[in-house]
């Protein structure tokens, strides 16, 4: 890097190099990241009356970082947990280029001196019991596909898993019993921030046998699509998550891989 006052590398070394490589973070972390820089740096650049090549770090000062966050508010309508999820961005970036560039430390104190704001957490949706009996009951059986959304929703039901965590789960992370009398079947779950646990998947009457077969898994897992009224949460009651997110109370506890 010739010049370390500028943006626009650091932002590229961040993205490119400090998320992917040094972080290995998810797909959708990188994105969320990368989306707050598209927002923020138009934003400065506009302010300060320079092209977004132009820009320097200082130019990203505590006071346009707080216009920014009131503009995503006022402006765009964003609740205060987007605000604060992009002022984590900023922040991650901020003690990037602090760590790479000491010249900048007082910089990035500034930046992250401001602070996150309190907001209160939206309960999670749930389905009743009635209501969960006419979700499983509204596949047709008769069909691959009907097969295939009520194996899944079973699944869903059973482990409490996001939809996308159960799009994610391959024929090998199942683990079937070979007695189901004494055995107990498991499944590997790769969560978010690439956490990996397994459930339990405990006999209960929603669940027959002849939907736990290899066959009905992999007609079940084979397809990329899941059937989208799942991402509204399926589940007895509701349960939330160490990140705050609504979602299903798993039959059993999960252990982790």
């Amino acid at each position: 890097m010739t010049d370390s006052s500028r943006l626009g590398p650091w932002v590229r070394r961040f993205l490119l190099q400090h998320l992917i490589k040094e972080r290995n973070l998810s797909q959708g972390t990188q994105r969320s990241y990368r989306d707050t820089l598209t927002l923020l740096i138009p934003f400065v650049a506009r302010k300060v009356r320079r092209s977004v090549d132009e820009l320097d770090v200082i130019h990203v000062s505590a006071d346009l970082l707080r216009m920014f966050l009131l503009h995503l508010e006022e402006s765009r309508g964003c609740a205060i947990s987007t605000r604060n999820q992009r002022l984590a961005a900023i922040h991650s970036l901020a003690r990037f280029v602090a760590l790479h560039s000491p010249e900048h430390i007082a910089w990035c104190e500034e930046i992250c001196v401001i602070p996150f704001k309190k907001c209160t957490q939206t309960p999670g949706v749930y389905l009743e019991k009635a209501e969960i009996d006419a979700l499983l009951a509204a596949p047709n059986l008769e069909s691959a596909q009907g097969q295939r959304d009520h194996l899944l929703l079973l699944f869903l039901y059973n482990t409490g898993t996001r939809a996308d965590e159960a799009a994610q789960v391959l024929v090998g992370d199942l683990n079937l019993a070979h007695v189901p009398s004494r055995d107990l079947s498991w499944v590997k779950i790769r969560g978010k921030e690439r956490h990996s646990y397994c459930i339990f998947l405990r006999p209960r009457h929603e669940t027959t046998g002849k939907h736990t077969g290899q066959q009905a898994c992999d007609l079940a897992f084979s397809l990329a699509a899941v059937l989208r009224v799942v991402r509204r949460g399926i589940g007895l009651g509701p349960y939330t998550d160490a990140h705050g997110a609504g979602r299903v109370g798993p039959m059993s506890e999960p252990y982790l891989a």
